[in-house]
């Protein structure tokens, strides 16, 4: 399988993965897609639109041992960062105290972000190295996000080595709980207006007639 090139999907396709993409063929696909380059390595404007309305995260890390180790991450849309078109960052607010992500970076920087959007269906993964930077209270400000109630404590960055997205497949449709409320407001709000120009139209009737409603448009 190992034919001498080196592509950016290579991060994920080992010789291992590439050999059972053969075996259950789907390796010619994939093939096709590395004759063009391998996976996008820096982020474009439409991926950073996509980062900058997340506001749940998940990173992926393993220790010395390969353990894995999922870490979910949240706040405000914008609380992941763009910084460059290869650069990551965000503000790590205080939480448990456990520091399994930070201890497992000092063995081992290699990571990776999932990001999952129910209201669109889409998905993206972001494969690369990340850091802790601790004491940096100018760069802590930039990414902390501005009135949200969190105590922030160091900053992670994220250096991008590939990334790509997925189909919706099999990704449930689910909103927001602001975003329904908003809907079910404006809703409201509409219904509250048809009723008082209904009121009107009856109250401007003469007695006895009967007032149509046709053409009257919701």
């Amino acid at each position: 399988m190992d034919t001498g090139n080196h592509f950016s999907s290579d991060v994920a396709f080992s010789r291992s993965v590439k050999e059972i993409q053969e075996r259950k063929g789907s390796r010619k696909s994939y093939a096709r897609v590395e004759e063009r380059g391998g996976w996008a390595t820096a982020i474009t404007p439409e991926l950073k639109d996509f980062i900058e309305k997340q506001i749940s995260i998940f990173m992926a890390t393993a220790n010395k041992q390969c353990q894995p180790y999922i870490q979910h991450r949240g706040g405000p849309p914008g609380f992941l960062r763009v910084i460059n078109e290869t650069t990551l960052g965000f503000a790590d607010y205080v939480g448990n105290r456990q520091y399994i992500t930070q201890g497992n970076l000092v063995d081992n920087d290699k990571a990776q972000l999932f990001l999952i959007d129910y209201g669109s269906r889409s998905r993206v993964k972001i494969w690369g190295t990340a850091s802790v930077v601790e004491g940096d209270a100018a760069l802590l400000e930039q990414l902390m996000p501005k009135g949200y109630q969190a105590r922030p404590e160091q900053v992670i960055l994220f250096n991008v080595e590939a990334w790509d997205a997925n189909c919706p497949q099999h990704i449930p449709l689910r909103f927001e709980a602001d975003e329904v409320l908003k809907a079910v407001e404006a809703r409201d709000a509409r219904i509250t207006e048809l009723e008082a120009e209904i009121a009107t139209l009856k109250a401007a009737a003469a007695p006895g007639t009967i007032v149509s409603l046709e053409g009257f448009k919701t």
